[in-house]
């Protein structure tokens, strides 16, 4: 477990940092504000090289490790946290399952488009009834000759702009059943809901599936595909963790700014005990956030990340940076609280990560199956 970055890492780092100072910087934090979605910025990341990174060369990816990928989504993210979704999708979830499992024909078809930044692809898995009981789809997929007819629904996409959906579902009535489609966007039976908002300012909607017809080479997974779909579902998990303290990192730098100059009394603010041990605390849970994510990604090896490791880095981190950045908003007072800075932005933004890609609750569900080297089944017992 070395952190040690080697030169080629460094180099990447350095490179990403510039590039979001250079061309991210002028338009961070306006796009929920305008309601655009920045496609300028997903292409200028796919010209650099940072869509795909993680993925095979004979993909068309830059054949790297997911702890290059983290890199580049922390120095990113702390300079425009909408530009570090885009490379979270280009990098983590969907995208990466679909180069794991796909077929040749599919993957030759679809990762061009997304690895040339044209478009995005999105993950379409909860659904009203199935959230932390992901095992609860009801979306299914029913295969007639050459072609997939697809009924169902979904819920909190917070991707719709994208051109296509990794859609997962079941061919039969159980969970061994369970498995993923690419269905592209147009497609007809798939509809759109109402364009809502999360307090972040991100937009979700519904998605509809009404008879909705594909062809089978569209299918990722089939049979018992739920177990390979969480596995990379956990590499998206520690991109979550990243953006994470990536915005918390952020408010934290620059509320240490504010209390050097900041005056009270006839004193710089920095120099009150009471504001130190805030920093003191804030630095220490920034550091132990930064070295749990950085634990589950480099003993990672091939990319299949430890559940446990990635769901102690999760849990920790969603919960640190919340409390890092209400910390941070306190202490800039009135400026925290002001819509003029990005701290009450930071904070509305890490809150929902404790919610996405799997509740802190669940993560300590399953850190605690690992302490106990057993399953908990979270459904009451069966009737005898």
């Amino acid at each position: 477990m070395d952190f040690k970055l080697t030169e080629d890492q460094q180099m990447l780092q350095k490179m990403a940092k510039n590039l979001a100072s250079e061309k991210f910087k002028p338009k961070a934090f306006t796009w929920d504000k305008t309601d655009e979605y920045p496609w300028e910025n997903l292409k200028t990341l796919a010209t650099h090289g940072l869509i795909g990174i993680t993925l095979p060369q004979e993909d068309g990816g830059g054949g790297g490790a997911v702890f290059d990928a983290v890199l580049v989504i922390e120095q990113i993210a702390m300079v425009c946290p909408h530009t570090a979704d885009l490379v979270q999708l280009g990098n983590f979830g969907a995208i990466r399952a679909l180069s794991q499992y796909g077929s040749k024909e599919l993957k030759m078809r679809v990762l061009p488009i997304l690895l040339k930044g044209e478009t995005t692809i999105s993950t379409a898995m909860s659904e009203p009834d199935a959230g932390s009981a992901a095992t609860d789809l009801r979306a299914k997929g029913r295969i007639e000759g050459d072609t997939v007819v697809i009924d169902g629904s979904k819920i909190f996409n917070t991707n719709p702009q994208a051109r296509f959906f990794l859609v997962w579902l079941r061919f039969g009535n159980d969970v061994k059943s369970s498995g993923a489609v690419i269905v592209e966007r147009e497609t007809p039976g798939f509809l759109f809901g109402k364009m809502e908002k999360f307090m972040s300012g991100q937009s979700h909607c519904m998605l509809y599936f009404d008879q909705c017809r594909v062809p089978l080479q569209n299918v990722v997974l089939r049979e018992d595909g739920f177990r390979k779909l969480l596995t990379a579902f956990n590499v998206e998990r520690a991109g979550n963790a990243t953006r994470s303290l990536a915005l918390a990192q952020l408010a934290f730098d620059l509320a240490v700014e504010h209390a050097k100059v900041r005056e009270q009394f006839g004193r710089p603010i920095s120099e009150f005990q009471g504001i130190q041990w805030k920093f003191a605390e804030m630095k220490m849970k920034l550091d132990a956030a930064r070295l749990l994510i950085y634990r589950a990604v480099v003993n990672a090896g091939d990319g299949r990340l430890s559940a446990v490791e990635t769901a102690v880095a999760k849990a920790f981190t969603n919960e640190a940076a919340f409390w890092v950045a209400n910390e941070a908003l306190q202490i800039m007072g009135g400026y925290g609280y002001s819509t003029e800075f990005p701290f009450e932005y930071i904070l509305r933004r890490v809150r929902g990560w404790m919610i996405g890609g799997g509740t802190t609750e669940m993560m300590k569900n399953r850190i605690a199956e690992g302490i106990f080297d057993r399953h908990f089944s979270q459904r009451p017992p069966k009737r005898s």
